[in-house]
């Protein structure tokens, strides 16, 4: 063999294992975002000054790492107490008002951008009793809340469970009526095309474009709906009737969030959880939780209290710990899923919506302890976003009341 000849086959033999990499897909981003409508106790969720810890985020020491906290962070304007929880995502201002309009949630722009290849662009889920404030935290284009799954057996079934045949027939014919009103629209927008002035005719386009989106999206649905569901070594769980059993219910939905990215399903997901109206079955507490943040500084009803946050922390520590134990292709689940937890109430005991409690998880950003900001004047939420959406993949640099990226989360 002479020498050329040799030195081309090695370096054929060499490029080998690279292309065997490039061939091998990598898994899609995901994003997963969960709302505490009743916040957490700035007391033990913010470090003191010059720590690094505090009796909360200690309790994610596992997960060191794996995570940022934000202190000095909110959404500008964004107010009404509990009405701003509709505004966790949106940061549309001065919620509660007669004349608010909500606007855009974050997960519903990464859904239009990431989640059209999925059986479920996005999901909108709940733990709750009752219906109150945030009950979802998923909004549309147009400013209207996404109602929320609130039963994990249907979510389970939506997910995992082909439809018998009659099922599917009626779901066909539900999509094939999306169909047929849409043509009607359409063939009125039409005629109107004709008699509208030049200056409007920008507007009817956009409008236009819309409707050709949403039948594509019906076309996506038949195909998906003549696909196999993923099968998964779960079992269809039972809805847990007491709502009091909250952190009960709160697990049973992280599983199936967790095996709806893992299957890829979806991969933008919101979560609330509340605890409005309900006495969490954890030890020591007696008492229902919303008076129990109205504490009015009583160490018995702040006692009380933080045993049911920290259940709540201990649960999402779950979640981080199951996301982790999931391995995929160049990472886990946890290294390709951005994971947010926090509340638009930064105090429930004053129903203040400044300096929000706020944790990042995941989702391939360099983490490591807290990103502290003037708390008297802060820093706009909508930066983490934007720095969220920039690291998903998705061009943007504005995204509501956002004066730039956020500081500190740089890769």
């Amino acid at each position: 063999m002479n020498r050329r000849y040799f030195l081309r086959a090695a370096g054929a033999c060499l490029a080998l294992p690279f292309i065997g990499r490039a061939a091998e897909k990598l898994p899609s981003k995901r994003l997963l975002a969960i709302h505490v409508p009743l916040g957490m106790m700035p007391a033990f969720f913010f470090p003191k000054t010059g720590e690094a810890s505090s009796p909360y985020i200690d309790l994610l020491a596992a997960h060191k790492g794996q995570f940022s906290t934000f202190a000095g962070v909110s959404h500008p304007g964004v107010d009404g107490n509990h009405h701003a929880g509709q505004c966790f995502l949106t940061g549309a201002p001065h919620p509660g008002q007669p004349t608010f309009r909500n606007s855009l949630s974050l997960d519903q722009l990464v859904a239009e951008k990431i989640g059209l290849d999925t059986r479920f662009q996005s999901l909108a889920v709940s733990v709750r009793k009752g219906e109150h404030y945030a009950d979802s935290i998923a909004v549309s284009r147009s400013g209207v809340v996404l109602p929320s799954e609130t039963s994990a057996e249907r979510l389970y079934r939506r997910l995992f469970v082909a439809g018998t045949p009659a099922e599917k027939a009626a779901t066909m014919r539900r999509i094939q009526a999306g169909g047929s009103v849409l043509d009607l629209i359409m063939d009125k927008a039409k005629r109107l095309e004709k008699s509208t002035a030049a200056e409007d005719r920008a507007r009817l386009d956009q409008y236009f474009q819309s409707v050709r989106e949403l039948e594509g999206r019906l076309q996506s649905n038949i195909e998906w709906e003549n696909r196999p569901k993923p099968k998964v070594d779960y079992p269809q769980p039972k809805d847990i009737v007491d709502a009091n059993e909250v952190i009960a219910r709160s697990k049973l939905m992280f599983d199936l969030i967790r095996l709806a990215l893992q299957t890829d399903s979806t991969r933008v997901v919101t979560l609330s959880l509340s605890t409005f109206s309900v006495v969490p079955h954890v030890p020591g507490v007696k008492s229902e939780t919303h008076g129990l943040t109205h504490h009015g500084n009583e160490p018995e009803k702040i006692a009380e209290l933080r045993k049911i946050e920290e259940a709540q922390m201990t649960a999402f520590g779950d979640l981080l710990k199951g996301f982790r134990a999931v391995n995929e292709t160049g990472g886990t689940l946890l290294d390709h899923t951005q994971v947010l937890y926090g509340s638009c109430l930064g105090n429930a005991n004053s129903h203040s919506n400044q300096n929000l409690p706020l944790i990042l998880a995941g989702g391939g950003f360099n983490h490591g302890g807290q990103h502290r900001f003037d708390e008297q004047n802060n820093k706009p939420l909508a930066n983490l976003f934007v720095s969220m959406l920039q690291r998903l993949g998705i061009e943007a640099d504005k995204f509501a009341s956002s004066t730039g990226t956020m500081t500190g989360m740089e890769i």
